[in-house]
C-alpha cells in the first residue's frame, strides 16, 4: 500500500511539472514566432495590459493604439472592452498571451496563477509588474510605473500628481463631511457567497481602504482580506450601509438582501445597500477620486452620485 501511493504521488507530481514544462515549451516557441524581443518602453508598440487599473492609465496616458489585447477586467474605457480578450486576470495562460505576438506584457501584482507569470517571464517579451497600492502614494507609484514601462515618463509624472492631489482632496472632503453629519457610518463590503456565506471585505483590501477614503468605517476590520461571515457576525457588526459589487452591468443588490443576517442589520432595515461598478470602485486607477465622491455622497444618502 505505502509503495502503491509512494508512486500515485511521483505521477502526479510528474503530471504537474510536465505541464509546466509544456507550457515553457509553448511559451518559447511562440516567443520565436513573434521574432526577436522588442525593446520595451517607448519601442513597443504590440502591448498587452492585464489589470483593468493598468488599462485605464495606458489609455489616460494615450497609449492606447499600442494596445493588442487585454484582460477580461480591462472594461473601460469602452475602447478597451474592444480589444482581443486575454482572460481572467488571475487565471491566465502564457500561450493566449503570447499568441498576441506583444513585444511588452504589462500586468498588475497579483496577477496568475505564479506558474504562468514565471513562464511569460521567461519569454523573449519584455515582462512587467507594476505594484498595487490602495492610497494617494500607492496610486501615484502605480502611474509612474506605467509610464515608465511605457516610456511615457513626463506624461506619467503630470498624470500621478494630479490624481493623487485629487485623491487628496476627495479624501479630506469626505471626511469632513463625516464629521457634519454626525462621524463616520459604519459599513460592510459584502461579496459572492461561500459556502452558504457572504464574503466580507478585511483591513488591508481596496473595499477597506475605499471606505475610509470616502469618510466611513470597516465594521470587520478586525481581519485580513476578505472572508466568510456568519449570519450572527453580520448582525452583530450592524453595518449602517452595506456595499457590493457589480460586475458587467449586473445588479447585485436584491441578492445581498437575500443574504442571511442582511435584514436583521440597520442597512437592510433601511435598504441601505450601495451597489457600484468593481472596477470604478476598487480599481485605484484614474477615476478613484470620483469614485471616493460617489461613495461617500452615498454613504450619505445624497441623491448626486454617479456610478460609471
Amino acid at each position: 500500500m505505502f509503495v502503491s501511493r509512494g508512486f500515485r504521488r511521483l505521477a502526479v507530481e510528474g503530471r504537474r511539472r510536465g505541464a509546466v514544462l509544456s507550457l515553457a515549451v509553448l511559451a518559447a516557441a511562440l516567443a520565436v514566432l513573434a521574432g526577436p524581443p522588442a525593446q520595451a518602453g517607448e519601442g513597443a508598440s504590440r502591448i498587452v495590459s492585464i489589470g483593468g487599473s493598468i488599462t485605464e492609465i495606458v489609455f489616460a496616458l494615450g497609449a492606447q493604439d499600442r494596445l493588442v489585447a487585454v484582460d477580461t477586467t480591462s472594461r473601460y474605457p469602452q475602447a478597451a472592452g474592444d480589444l482581443p480578450d486575454v482572460g481572467y486576470m488571475r487565471a491566465l495562460s502564457a500561450e493566449g498571451v503570447l499568441s498576441r505576438a506583444p513585444d511588452l506584457v504589462i500586468a498588475i501584482e497579483g496577477a496568475g496563477p505564479p506558474q504562468v507569470i514565471d513562464v511569460l517571464r521567461e519569454a523573449s517579451v519584455p515582462f512587467v509588474e507594476i505594484p498595487e497600492g490602495y492610497d494617494g502614494p500607492g496610486l501615484r507609484a502605480k502611474i509612474l510605473a506605467v509610464g515608465d514601462a511605457l516610456g511615457a515618463e513626463a506624461a506619467a509624472a503630470e498624470l500621478a500628481e494630479r490624481v493623487a492631489r485629487d485623491l487628496d482632496a476627495a479624501r479630506a472632503e469626505a471626511q469632513a463631511a463625516a464629521r457634519e453629519s454626525g462621524g463616520a457610518p459604519s459599513v460592510a463590503f459584502l461579496m459572492s457567497m461561500a459556502g452558504g456565506r457572504p464574503m466580507a471585505a478585511g483591513a488591508g483590501t481596496s473595499a477597506d481602504a475605499m471606505i475610509a477614503l470616502a469618510g466611513g468605517t470597516n465594521v470587520f476590520s478586525g481581519f485580513s482580506g476578505f472572508k466568510p461571515v456568519t449570519r450572527e457576525a453580520l448582525i452583530a457588526a450592524d453595518p449602517a450601509a452595506i456595499v457590493t459589487m457589480r460586475r458587467h452591468g449586473s445588479e447585485p443588490s436584491e441578492a445581498v438582501r437575500r443574504m442571511p443576517g442582511v435584514a436583521l442589520t440597520r442597512a437592510g432595515q433601511h435598504d441601505r445597500i450601495i451597489a457600484m461598478d468593481g472596477l470604478y470602485l476598487l480599481g485605484f486607477g484614474p477615476r478613484t477620486a470620483e469614485a471616493v465622491r460617489d461613495l461617500a455622497a452615498r454613504l450619505r444618502g445624497g441623491e448626486d452620485a454617479r456610478d460609471d
